[in-house]
């Protein structure tokens, strides 16, 4: 197609009507208020090794028709597709892996479109064909090791792969919401042992005094995002030892997208004590952060899981995404899901060896997948409902 393609080291050149024009409204991760508050925030920024890069498709007239979200990154953190190992091979053996380019929504392991296009295009498969061959000549065009396209969309990556990229799978726990009218109508198509642990962990929380609360727009207050920092921080502390985000970027999150957060908030003597952030898609729930200062067993899952999965019902949502990896929310509810990404490597040796271990690896992953639903499911195997 006579496109032509550019780069933007600042999402604010390309602006934000250009760019949610071709983003859309269904995925608040790749809107253009979420992206530019990381930005803006210094969350992703050169100094935190995130340096945007964004790659922008232009039609003849100058239109911008497609663009993809990316990044020059001097490291792999915060991207929970996991490449240590091949950057340490790489690197052991002379290369030199970093910095490299990542095509992603910086911290969040959200599945969702990483080839953007106008949603009036007339030929919406030439523009994600033109981002995909411009991103595969970015590595060649820099010097630089490959770049990588993290939970992208399926079908997108098979058009990567169409344009020389090696694809990659991984397993996520979502929630599926199949019409249900209660928490207790979900809990009826679980089998019975399921479904009374569900209720004694609801129960325990319930009984040691805590309540909870789902905050969005204008009830959200300064004091819930410094106490939400609060409890982030002790988070990351404990598990990463550094937190990406920035208290500024909370700020703006409110901002520019508040109608789309929801904070579950757990009380406990009038206090909150714990907190939950999710932002509200077209049809999903999608699981952000959580943290506590209160170290009560089942907080986080009642916190997390359940009051996401009341949210859904309520609100009539298909999904919840509860964030990365996590076997223990298979006997929650949550079920099996395959993630996408797709990678191109410049050197011959590094993608052929990643290559087979991809393809071993994919092997593993959807077996495990089938071998999860078929024998760990929660779901009842039959179609009756005890409760009706």
């Amino acid at each position: 197609m006579p496109v032509e393609l550019k780069t933007a080291t600042d999402i604010h050149q390309i602006g934000a009507d250009a760019w949610d024009a071709c983003a859309g409204s269904a995925n608040p991760f790749v809107s253009f208020a979420f992206l530019s508050a990381m930005e803006d925030s210094q969350s992703a920024h050169p100094d935190t090794g995130w340096q945007p890069f964004h790659i922008i498709c232009q039609d003849e007239d100058g239109t911008i028709a497609g663009v993809a979200p990316l990044y020059v990154k001097g490291h792999s953190y915060g991207e929970y597709v996991f490449d240590w190992a091949w950057a340490d091979a790489f690197q052991r053996a002379g290369g030199q892996y970093y910095p490299k380019l990542q095509s992603a929504v910086p911290f969040s392991p959200v599945p969702g479109p990483r080839l953007l296009v106008r949603a009036d295009h007339p030929a919406p498969g030439g523009i994600k064909t033109a981002l995909a061959q411009g991103l595969a000549a970015l590595p060649d065009q820099l010097g630089l090791s490959g770049i990588h396209v993290s939970f992208c969309q399926e079908d997108e990556s098979q058009t990567l792969a169409q344009n020389g990229f090696l694809t990659r799978a991984g397993i996520q726990y979502h929630w599926k919401n199949r019409g249900y009218g209660s928490f207790d109508d979900f809990l009826s198509a679980l089998n019975s042992r399921k479904r009374k642990n569900i209720r004694k962990e609801r129960r325990q929380v319930i009984d040691a005094g805590y309540s909870f609360a789902a905050l969005s727009g204008d009830d959200l207050k300064t004091r819930h995002w410094d106490q939400f920092f609060r409890f982030y921080h002790d988070t990351t502390d404990r598990k990463w030892g550094e937190a990406y985000l920035t208290r500024e970027f909370f700020d703006l999150l409110h901002d520019r997208l508040r109608d789309n957060v929801v904070l579950v908030t757990a009380l406990r003597d009038g206090d909150i004590v714990a907190g939950a952030l999710n932002l509200l898609g077209q049809d999903t729930l999608y699981g952000r952060n959580w943290g506590s200062i209160d170290r009560t067993p089942m907080l986080h899952f009642e916190t997390c899981y359940y009051q996401a999965i009341d949210i859904a019902i309520e609100r009539g949502l298909k999904t919840v995404e509860a964030g990365a990896q996590g076997e223990h929310k298979i006997q929650r509810g949550y079920e099996p899901v395959l993630t996408h990404s797709a990678h191109f490597l410049r050197h011959p040796g590094l993608r052929d060896a990643v290559a087979r271990f991809l393809e071993q690896e994919r092997a593993g992953i959807e077996e495990n997948s089938l071998f999860i639903r078929e024998e760990h499911s929660p779901y009842r195997k039959d179609n009756t409902n005890p409760q009706k």
